[in-house]
């Protein structure tokens, strides 16, 4: 019923309702089921209700006038609000976006069950009630309204503290007020805040707000008591057109843990390209960070992003894809960025291809930063590469994505042994590593160089501190299931491990099936493995194995051969073993058998 509500007089695929009612992991018999919830709800709704929901290919249409539902109620009240600005009547178009504001109870879709439906729609919303505020405020700094703002504004601001356009107009409107060094020192603590938290100085837009004061520019002289004919001058637009010039600057980037000393160097070369000005028309600077799940790939790439913030200055956009256990589709993305980028809902297209094209159309010529987090594959990204102008992307992903026409790779390994001693020693303290070397080593061992599993190692050791090193050592190597040892608070092993053999495929020239490799390699107990081996066990041809093989090695679920035999670390030795007893599996010395 949300769904439906919140994409009234529109079609919603039934492709869509099941990644919202079963939080992106729809099961294949979703479309069946999405009908029968449709049939129980119309009849839930009665006669006269029911009626509204009509089917329309490829999924259902909710007709609902504007006045009947309080979202559409704001959608009109901001419409006529700009209507008025446009004709100059300031005063009338703050009443409407006050109007609308005042539709609003608290958080939306809290009572909604559904993961995915808040984040896309539930952040829609929260984005549009801001964008909403920012533009009332612009209105009422340009009818000099400045004192009156000033409590209102100190309180969003403490609420979004790193919100840079709510700060600039708290900023203008304490210097209205006569109150400069207040204004000046809230742009001190914003900046040092941005430095602490983002590792990046404020955007250009405060930083112009801050020269204006400094200046003493802009400093009203007198108060606007009626509606002026047309606009007052402002140091802001009385309206945002999503079509226009002033478009939002949406600003995503999650905050990042600090950097490990041993990621200055790729950090490094990855700001270079990215930094890099030289590029073909019509192309878009394209970086992609590849690498194991832990290892790191996405603080590396969210420090360079947040390192480029500056240089990025419409904005930038940022979604986590899910990976391979729950991975997003463009179609969700393109939604949420188009409306990040101010487009309303009810002018986002419903064909594909349409909002491809409109996001084209809207990144051209801008000077973006996109950041898509943990990419399954190279058909997620194509339809967000925003159009050519100045833009860049970033990529993380497990693959290496060699299809990516045109990007950089930057492979990520894991840390060799110094580099993980000095991780763990930053966390339980590098006299306690020196005090056990041998013991700290035989943990890392079994970390295999993963920052990840080296935090949680840390951190377990933290939170027993009767444990000594070797105490925790001989629990690793003793422990039944290895991983149940690794993991603490939301952290763990295994669900990077999942999202990894979630994304095995059947390849496609010999139809073997990777995921079946790596349960042998569980079941057989040993920690490598040729490509004869697994054939006469598969009773399949060598290059058949190898290929399997070979999936797993781009999969991560195994490292590459060395004079022709197939590594798995301590960490995916376990987890084949796990996945091994999962299928009844055992190795009875040859050959393989299903355990009865």
């Amino acid at each position: 019923m949300a769904a439906l509500l919140l994409n009234a007089n529109r079609v919603i695929s039934v492709d869509r309702i099941a990644e919202y009612v079963w939080d992106g992991a729809p099961p294949p018999s979703a479309a069946a089921t999405v009908r029968t919830y449709v049939m129980r709800l119309r009849q839930a709704l009665g006669e006269h209700a029911s009626a509204r929901i009509l089917t329309r290919a490829p999924g259902y249409f909710l007709e609902l006038d504007e006045h009947e539902s309080d979202l559409g109620q704001f959608t009109a009240h901001r419409r006529r609000a700009a209507e008025l600005a446009e004709r100059g009547d300031l005063e009338g178009s703050s009443t409407e976006l006050a109007e609308a504001l005042a539709l609003w109870r608290e958080e939306p879709l809290a009572d909604i069950p559904s993961r995915t439906l808040r984040d896309v729609e539930g952040r829609y919303l929260q984005e549009l009630r801001l964008q909403t505020m920012e533009l009332r405020f612009d209105t009422e700094l340009a009818l000099l309204r400045h004192a009156e703002l000033v409590p209102e504004l100190w309180r969003l601001v403490r609420k979004y503290p790193l919100r840079e356009a709510l700060v600039g107009k708290l900023m203008l409107a304490l210097f209205r007020s006569g109150r400069q060094s207040e204004a000046l020192d809230l742009y001190q603590r914003t900046r040092v805040l941005l430095v602490e938290q983002l590792g990046a100085e404020p955007s250009a837009d405060l930083c112009e707000v801050q020269q204006h004061i400094l200046s003493a520019h802009d400093r009203p002289r007198a108060r606007v008591t009626a509606a002026p004919r047309t606009p007052a001058p402002q140091s802001g637009p009385t309206t945002t057109s999503w079509s226009g010039p002033n478009r939002p600057s949406p600003a995503q980037l999650p905050s990042v843990p600090p950097l490990l000393p041993a990621h200055t160097g790729p950090l490094a070369r990855l700001e270079r390209f990215l930094s890099a000005s030289a590029q073909s028309a019509g192309t878009v600077s394209t970086a992609v960070v590849t690498g194991r799940g832990g290892v790191g790939k996405s603080a590396l790439a969210l420090h360079a992003a947040h390192a480029l913030r500056d240089r990025s200055v419409h904005g930038q956009l940022y979604a986590n894809l899910g990976g391979g256990s729950h991975p997003l589709s463009s179609r969700t993305v393109l939604l949420r960025f188009l409306a990040d980028l101010g487009v309303p809902r009810s002018e986002i297209p419903t064909e594909e291809s349409e909002r491809e094209s409109l996001y084209r159309s809207l990144t051209s010529g801008r000077r973006l930063l996109v950041v898509l987090d943990n990419a399954q594959c190279t058909a997620q990204i194509r339809p967000l590469i925003p159009g050519s102008g100045g833009s860049r992307l970033l990529v993380t992903s497990r693959r290496l994505l060699a299809d990516l026409e045109g990007a950089h790779s930057l492979p990520l390994s894991p840390l060799d042994e110094a580099a993980a001693l000095e991780l763990l020693g930053s966390i339980v303290g590098p006299a306690v590593v020196r005090a056990e070397p041998q013991a700290a080593r035989a943990v890392l061992t079994i970390c295999a160089g993963l920052p990840l599993a080296i935090r949680i190692a840390g951190t377990r050791l933290l939170e027993r501190p009767h444990w000594s090193i070797a105490d925790f050592a001989r629990r690793l190597t003793s422990a039944p299931r290895l991983l149940d040892e690794l993991r603490t608070g939301d952290l763990g092993i295994r669900p990077s491990l999942d999202a990894d053999h979630d994304g095995l495929r059947p390849t496609a020239s010999t139809g073997v099936d990777p995921a079946e490799v790596f349960t042998l390699l569980g079941a057989t107990e040993t920690g490598y493995a040729s490509s004869g081996r697994v054939a006469m066990l598969l009773g399949c041809s060598e290059a058949t194995a190898e290929e399997g093989l070979d999936a797993l090695v781009e999969a991560h679920l195994l490292h590459p051969p060395r004079a022709g035999r197939y590594r798995l670390d301590a960490l995916l030795q376990a987890y084949a073993s796990e996945r091994a007893q999962a299928a009844g599996m055992e190795w009875r010395g040859h050959p393989l058998v299903r355990a009865v």
